[in-house]
């Protein structure tokens, strides 16, 4: 994940927007700031979806066929 300073500067620049003081520089930082954070977030998110097994209460993996083919592609 992001640094807590970098999330720190993302919500700072939201609430100068909702207060409508946002300059086009600080404009441009958000934007960047808010794609770093969302490809983040989704690179953390497909780690932790492509390591989950799924159990049902039979005790039987019922994780899905396309995560187990991504498993077996990444090693």
């Amino acid at each position: 994940m992001l640094k807590k300073a970098k999330i720190d500067r993302i919500n700072e620049l939201s609430k100068k927007k909702k207060a409508g003081t946002l300059t086009s520089n600080e404009k441009i930082e958000q934007e960047k700031l808010r794609k770093e954070y969302i490809k983040s977030f989704r690179t953390h998110m497909k780690g932790t979806i492509e390591n989950t097994t799924i159990i049902d209460p039979k005790g039987n993996d019922v994780t899905p066929h396309k995560i187990k083919q991504m498993r077996k592609n990444k090693y």
